[in-house]
């Protein structure tokens, strides 16, 4: 069984990272089970989209930018394309990279205290570059995603342990709300469950598996049990996190509070342990998909000790860290990161619908009607809620 694990467990990966838990909590901490609705939407999302990039990394046995540069056949709209498939991947990872070091930073400081806290982000991202240039992680990476899963399981258990009154927890899901000032953290929620670097990744990784189109069903389920999964993980932060008495969230502390029903004076070490490995983990697997995208818009066919293939990453990597020595509080550069991607999303989903409708590229494997209809709905969602977000940051809703 475990041989037949595919691809869609790294993209449920995503979910378990430091801004998942941030933003999950700050979700629940705040305003109690009222935006379960907005995580159950972006799983849904989640599985349309991953779905989609799946299917045309099987189908064409490429990735989706090396698609959409084929198809773009003028060279200016080419160049366009290009340019915003590369400004989405690094503009976001470079985001998503601060936040991975700041949910380790946070770890850090919940296991060491503050006093060495601005020393923090360098310690992490020399240990991500080191592991980064040697290409020796994959044994350690095992250990982080151990850790990693012993949190998630962790807040799955706490969750039941609260009881939670099911009545408002169904109410919460089905019944769309917005509190006030929750926009952002809504699309807090979107920007950490849809992540727009997945689909590239996706793509390239099921390519690399699956190599015929008879694998489509293999591929399905692999994707629905891992997002699946990654998504009640997910909701099972926000339904503990509901339960955290002051409800206000300011540290690494306060977030542990969360665990605090399961493990007492303890949940502070297991929170750290758990955003250290998150962070890491992350903090590696982020500048690598940034650096697999490069590779596939340029047309470098570069290996992993290329020179141009380090540079990339080496980029990501140092952008992470410069946002984290700036002095903004990690839990504010998890926040932006998950409101970054979720601006940065409708314009990547556009060209995944756009390129899964060509008879050309897929075949009879093109989206269906209904797999139009919701990949729409998706895409419009998500400009609404940007558009909400850019007035809000400006003062203007």
């Amino acid at each position: 069984m475990f041989k037949k694990i595919g691809p869609g467990v790294l993209v449920a990966a995503a979910f378990i990272g430091p801004g998942t838990v941030t933003a999950c909590t700050l979700a629940g901490a705040g305003f109690g089970f009222a935006l379960l609705w907005a995580m159950l939407l972006s799983i849904a999302a989640t599985l349309v989209l991953q779905e989609m990039s799946a299917r045309l990394g099987v189908v064409t046995q490429r990735g989706l930018a090396d698609v959409i540069k084929s198809e773009l056949h003028s060279p200016l709209l080419r160049m366009l394309g290009v340019a915003i498939v590369l400004g989405a991947i690094v503009i976001g990872n470079a985001a998503y990279e601060g936040g991975n070091i700041g949910g380790a930073a946070l770890g850090l400081e919940a296991l060491f205290g503050t006093f060495y806290a601005p020393f923090y982000p360098f310690v992490i991202g020399g240990l991500a570059f080191a592991l980064l240039y040697l290409g020796n992680y994959r044994i350690l990476e095992r250990v982080f995603v151990g850790l990693v899963l012993v949190m998630s399981l962790s807040f799955l258990v706490t969750a039941i342990i609260t009881k939670p009154d099911i009545g408002q927890v169904l109410k919460g899901m089905f019944l769309p709300k917005f509190p006030q000032d929750s926009i952002l953290t809504v699309i807090a929620l979107v920007g950490t469950t849809v992540v727009p670097y997945n689909l590239f990744l996706h793509a390239s990784l099921v390519s690399e598996k699956w190599k015929s189109e008879e694998d489509l069903k293999m591929v399905r389920r692999d994707t629905l049990i891992s997002i699946v999964l990654g998504g009640s993980v997910s909701m099972s932060i926000i339904i503990a996190a509901a339960a955290i008495p002051g409800k206000e969230i300011t540290n690494v502390m306060d977030l542990a509070k969360g665990l605090e029903p399961l493990y007492g004076d303890a949940a502070n070490y297991f929170m750290g342990i758990g955003l250290f490995a998150a962070g890491v983990t992350s903090a590696i697997t982020a500048p690598l998909a940034a650096a697999y995208v490069a590779n596939s818009c340029f047309g470098w066919k570069a290996g992993l000790r290329d020179r141009r293939f380090k540079m990339v990453w080496m980029v990501i990597l140092a952008l992470g860290v410069a946002f984290m020595s700036l002095g903004i509080k990690p839990i504010e550069i998890i926040k932006f990161a998950q409101i970054a991607n979720g601006l940065l999303l409708p314009a990547v989903a556009i060209f995944l619908l756009w390129v899964v409708n060509r008879s050309s590229i897929m075949g009879r494997y093109k989206n269906s009607t209904v797999q139009n209809g919701f990949g729409l709905l998706i895409i419009a969602l998500s400009v609404v809620l940007g558009v909400k977000s850019i007035l809000k940051v400006l003062g203007m809703f």
